[in-house]
């Protein structure tokens, strides 16, 4: 083809690394044979990517294969528990969280620390907290690749700036300005709705909806998230579903994170805390019910909009919503049902998340896991600038 120029030595190398690491990840206590079989590579090119990716701690080798018949059995290769991990970083209205999760996905450290984030000295309690998240890290003797920072606010894909966090009081804020560090950041509930494809119910296409203070949703389509042109997609908090009702944070009126948000249920359920909720539920307050029945007929209005414009088949309730989903699953269904006219051959499926409110702090972490599998490559001339270096540590 006229304009096309042929792949490079690095190229070459970065393609393979991916494919074998993916490989591994895909089946784990595979041989080296078996991921020449799985690859096309072959066997000293797939022999040459494993010892690379064993030099920098990636991979780990095992226990001699499990398999019937005559011949050698090979080392199982799979992904190494001591490799690098993702740093994952939640900026919420009222709390922060951290989460270190493995290559495997599976989560080593976490923690939540609640205090009001709507204060300028916001920037320095993240950077102590993503300092004391480091330190996690290092007592556990793991390296961190890389950190995600989720954040509830609309955030520029193309360049990582958040351009609009209403409920912390944010325009234009650059977080590694602010932290001095490079971050990889997106918005919270676009983060949610990815933990939920890699580690949830394993819906292909959904939307995830989380009710904090403010109310996010992420849409996933064909097990691709979908966040619009500019990454300002699912900001589904500020549909308006209440033209007349009360000032939202963002300047409109009558949005649905106000008129549905966690606030606005504990004022209307007279309760302090979500905790305090849920047991005047259990208990069968009145006042609690018809609070989170009020919440949920608007929840249902601004979700009947996603799902006729989008199509979408199925709603996974995280966050707070997921604590709520038992009061919550019937009037949101009935309102649901009256709106959207292809519930009448195609009811809307309703999920309850399983990550609950740890999920875009999962997916913040996740996010930097992914990035490393798809491009190793990256990682190893990051962080092993020579194959010298990689064989000899």
């Amino acid at each position: 083809m006229i304009g096309t120029r042929p792949a490079g030595q690095h190229t070459v190398r970065q393609h393979n690394a991916a494919l074998v690491l993916g490989a591994i990840a895909d089946g784990p206590g595979t041989s080296r044979a078996g991921l020449s079989a799985a690859t096309g590579l072959t066997k000293a090119t797939v022999s040459s990517v494993v010892d690379r990716l064993l030099g920098a701690d990636l991979v780990a080798e095992g226990e001699p294969e499990r398999r019937v018949g005559p011949g050698r059995r090979g080392t199982v290769v799979s992904l190494s528990p001591t490799g690098p991990h993702g740093l994952g970083i939640e900026i919420g209205v009222d709390y922060l969280a951290s989460c270190l999760v493995d290559l495997t996905g599976t989560v080593r450290a976490e923690e939540v620390r609640y205090a009001d984030n709507r204060t300028p000295r916001v920037f320095q309690r993240v950077s102590a907290f993503l300092r004391k998240a480091r330190k996690q890290a290092e007592a556990l003797g793991v390296p961190v690749a890389g950190v995600g920072v989720a954040v509830p606010g609309v955030v520029e894909s193309s360049s990582g700036l958040v351009r609009l966090a209403p409920n912390l009081g944010w325009r234009d804020v650059d977080l590694a300005d602010r932290l001095g560090e490079t971050f990889t950041v997106a918005n919270e509930a676009n983060f949610a709705a990815l933990a939920e494809l890699w580690h949830g119910s394993a819906l292909p296409d959904f939307v995830h909806v989380s009710g904090e203070i403010g109310i996010g949703a992420g849409i996933v389509l064909d097990r691709a998230l979908f966040e619009g042109v500019r990454g300002a997609g699912g900001e589904i908090g500020h549909l308006p579903v209440a033209p007349d009702g009360p000032p939202c944070s963002c300047g409109a009126n009558g949005c649905l994170e106000r008129m549905a948000g966690q606030e606005e249920i504990l004022r209307l359920a007279g309760a302090e805390t979500v905790d305090d909720l849920i047991s005047a539920l259990e208990s069968g307050s009145e006042a609690a019910v018809v609070a989170v029945a009020t919440a949920a007929g608007h929840l249902g209005v601004g979700l009947s909009t996603v799902v006729n414009l989008m199509d979408v088949p199925a709603v996974v309730l995280g966050g707070t919503y997921a604590r709520l989903e038992p009061w919550l699953r019937e009037p949101l269904l009935a309102e649901l049902e009256r709106r959207v006219p292809s519930t009448a051959w195609s009811p809307v499926r309703l999920v309850r998340s399983s990550l609950g409110t740890r999920a875009a702090v999962r997916g913040a972490a996740g996010a930097v896991i992914r990035a490393v599998l798809a491009d190793p490559e990256h990682y190893l001339t990051t962080h092993w600038p020579s194959d010298q270096d990689a064989r000899g540590r």
